[in-house]
């Protein structure tokens, strides 16, 4: 992990423009590859990002009061990141190792399993893709396809916050960007789902389903739907 405290600005190329005007920002490059740029507010979104593969190209630059310039591109759609740096004030890499993963409560890690296995739960005709499915971000509980063949991506939670709503965003963005998967939809999941989240979901355009945890333990046990 290397973090960058750098007075920069930064231009997205791709399929559209985007600029941030100069100002002090976090720069993170991750071990995977991934580069994403913060601003201190908007708690742990980055301003912007770019997900592996890609490459990291650094060179000096002396323009505008520019000191270098750091140019991101992801290796299979060409876009690119553009960050030029005019002043660093911290330039700090440490080794992070392994990490073990988040390890869910019991309950949470039950229902994944039993909506996998049933997944027709979520409606007539949907059919699992796979669960765990694995993304530069964290895994998806469940991405699965509805009964049009479209993708949807699918977060479990024993009890539905805000929080949830967010990190399935998050997922969203990134599986969008896939030419393979997109467009895809998200299903918010969960035992017990708090008003403000499911207010957030359908303004994000994210489905909430309620689970029956007792009943999808029926199924398990009958070997029969309700």
């Amino acid at each position: 992990m290397r973090l960058v405290i750098a007075r920069c600005s930064v231009d997205y190329a791709g399929k559209l423009t985007a600029h941030l005007p100069s100002a002090v920002r976090l720069i993170m490059v991750k071990a995977d590859g991934s580069v994403s740029i913060h601003a201190d507010d908007r708690a742990y979104k980055p301003l912007n990002w770019m997900n592996p593969p890609c490459s990291l190209r650094e060179e000096p630059f002396e323009e505008n009061g520019a000191v270098s310039r750091w140019t991101v591109t992801h290796t299979k759609s060409g876009e690119r990141l553009i960050l030029t740096i005019e002043e660093v004030l911290l330039d700090h890499g440490h080794e992070l190792g392994p990490d073990p993963g988040l390890v869910k409560d019991g309950v949470e890690a039950h229902l994944q399993e039993l909506l996998a296995e049933h997944i027709g739960t979520l409606g007539d005709g949907y059919s699992l893709v796979r669960r765990e499915y694995p993304t530069a971000i964290g895994p998806v509980d469940i991405l699965c396809r509805d009964a049009g063949g479209a993708t949807v991506a699918v977060e479990i939670k024993r009890r539905g916050e805000i929080d949830g709503v967010e990190q399935l965003t998050r997922y969203l963005e990134l599986l969008n960007r896939d030419p393979l998967l997109a467009p895809v939809r998200g299903v918010f999941a969960a035992q017990e789902i708090r008003p403000q989240a499911r207010v957030l979901a359908t303004d994000r355009g994210i489905d909430c389903v309620t689970l029956d945890y007792d009943a999808l333990r029926g199924i398990e046990h009958e070997g029969t739907l309700f």
